[in-house]
């Protein structure tokens, strides 16, 4: 009887225990902090002339869905917990591979967006840096007629390399 009591106890213990603990726990590898119940992402801006239209509006409302899919965390307008804001910076088609003849066979959009990331609980971790990627595309396709299947690849590469610095727990 006592050491049933014995172990009963010890369980109990080792429950209360655990429940105490808290952990940022996430199915897709993010590092949230336990406390944190909001972010906010701040439109981003355009510093280049290039972009198309609305590009802002594309890419701060792709890093919105990537978190809302990824995380627990809820929307808020201003000052969550966690905080983005950005500016495009660089936003260019390029020739990308040249044939044996000198002829341009692959073209190149780049997109390059600089974040500023805010942790309130944890500000070791903010950061203010530059994120590119680009997408190729056939040098006889008309880019106006690819540019926005362009834009959805580059943006889904560029939200989660975002949230990979600056959530990621690798």
């Amino acid at each position: 009887m006592i050491r049933f009591a014995t172990i009963t106890l010890i369980w109990m213990l080792s429950m209360a225990w655990l429940n105490s603990c808290t952990v940022g726990y996430s199915f897709t590898g993010a590092d949230i902090p336990a406390n944190a119940q909001t972010f906010s992402i701040k439109t981003f801006q355009s510093a280049t002339p290039n972009s198309a239209p609305n590009y802002e509006l594309q890419i701060t409302e792709s890093l919105k869905d990537l978190m809302l899919a990824q995380t627990r965390l809820d929307l808020t307008a201003k000052r969550g917990d966690l905080q983005y804001e950005g500016i495009v910076t660089n936003y260019v088609v390029s020739n990308a591979a040249v044939s044996g003849e000198e002829f341009t066979t692959n073209n190149r959009l780049t997109i390059t967006v600089k974040v500023n990331y805010i942790n309130t609980f944890d500000r070791e971790k903010n950061f203010e840096r530059s994120f590119s990627r680009f997408a190729d595309f056939d040098a006889t396709d008309d880019f106006n007629n690819v540019e926005n299947d362009l834009i959805v690849e580059i943006n889904r590469q560029l939200t989660q390399d975002i949230f990979d610095a600056s959530l990621g727990a690798w």
